[in-house]
């Protein structure tokens, strides 16, 4: 891949400004977790597992710039540094997997001096954003295998490299199988409010000489139901015990859109997306927006002003739609309540 979505770097956090795409590739610097937080509540990083690398780089950040004398009151400070980086998207449960494995390593480490847990709290996000590249490639080989050759293939959103630490969820399994040279397509839904496929899925998959055309979200039935689309895959910001998924809202559409046209629906997503305490999707929160970002395209107004707005960030689709779910350790069909605890079980 030709861009780098976060990384740490020189004691700074780099992250591409999602928001200045396609027109600009900028990078942002962070020196502190506030920034951070700000970064993934403004949606400049954006995309479950790349919000969970982001909150685990800030906690680091925090962690760097707390001053205390012993474990507790370093532990209590930390607490608060997770609170801000926990405030800031309610949907995507891979930024509370972060935190909690986080806080987790401060608690095992805490005989250590302060100094030696700060660093094992850098090491750790550092890892976190390296297994995120490791398990994507393993999603994209599982997901990979189900696609057949010279298919066309409808994604929602944007599940790639922008929305990971790299090579991506949905898109990490669209670019195994072009690797794997089955000469497939791709067709990008623009994704209304933020026009993540628009301005983001079709940027990366153009970058990297993926054959892409893109659609206005209300196109995909159509090129459904005219045999022009093979299969759907999808990334998730939360998928609870029973397999119901939440993802970007129109994802719902496109699952109950692809069961009546009889085309296989699948999602991809890392075992951290999983939320197995929550026993279906009627549990999952879901993220109300500002209304500007329905009202206003870049800055520029499209509706009357004053209208009232509905802005719902997400969606869940019911697992009853959902043919697979693509994991790093397999792909989970049919029962999901067993089939996802068997996965995380091993």
């Amino acid at each position: 891949m030709s861009f780098r979505t976060i990384e740490w770097r020189d004691n700074k956090v780099i992250m591409i400004d999602q928001t200045r795409l396609p027109a600009e590739e900028v990078y942002n610097e962070y020196t502190d977790f506030q920034g951070v937080a700000e970064a993934i509540r403004g949606m400049i990083i954006r995309g479950a597992p790349a919000i969970g690398v982001a909150a685990a780089m800030g906690v680091a950040l925090g962690a760097r710039d707390i001053i205390a004398d012993n474990f507790d009151s370093f532990y209590r400070q930390l607490e608060n540094v997770c609170d801000v980086l926990g405030r800031t998207r309610p949907t995507a449960v891979n930024l509370f997997w972060a935190l909690e494995r986080m806080k987790r390593v401060a608690q095992q480490h805490r005989d250590l001096n302060l100094n030696s847990i700060r660093e094992m709290l850098k090491a750790e996000a550092i890892s976190i954003e390296t297994e995120d590249l490791k398990i994507c490639r393993e999603i994209g080989r599982h997901g990979a295998a189900l696609i057949k050759e010279g298919a066309t293939i409808l994604t929602h959103c944007n599940a790639g490299g922008l929305a990971t630490a790299g090579y991506g969820t949905a898109l990490g399994v669209i670019r195994a199988a072009h690797e794997a040279g089955k000469g497939i397509r791709v067709i990008a839904d623009e994704t209304r409010p933020w026009l993540q496929g628009a301005r983001l899925t079709a940027w990366e998959l153009m970058k990297d000489s993926i054959p892409v055309t893109l659609i206005s979200d209300n196109m995909a039935g159509w090129l459904m139901r005219n045999g022009e689309i093979d299969c759907c895959v999808v990334g998730a910001d939360r998928i609870a015990a029973n397999g119901d998924t939440a993802n970007k809202i129109g994802t719902y559409s496109v699952a109950v859109l692809a069961k009546e046209n009889r085309i296989p629906f699948y999602v991809a997503a890392p075992i951290s997306t999983l939320d197995l305490k929550l026993s279906s999707g009627d549990e999952i929160p879901i993220e109300e927006r500002t209304p500007t970002e329905v009202t206003k395209i870049q800055g520029v107004a499209i509706a009357p002003e004053g209208v009232k707005v509905r802005n719902p960030a997400f969606d869940v689709t019911p697992a009853r739609y959902i043919t697979g779910i693509i994991t790093e350790k397999g792909v989970v069909r049919g029962d999901y309540e067993q089939g996802l605890k068997a996965l995380v079980g091993q």
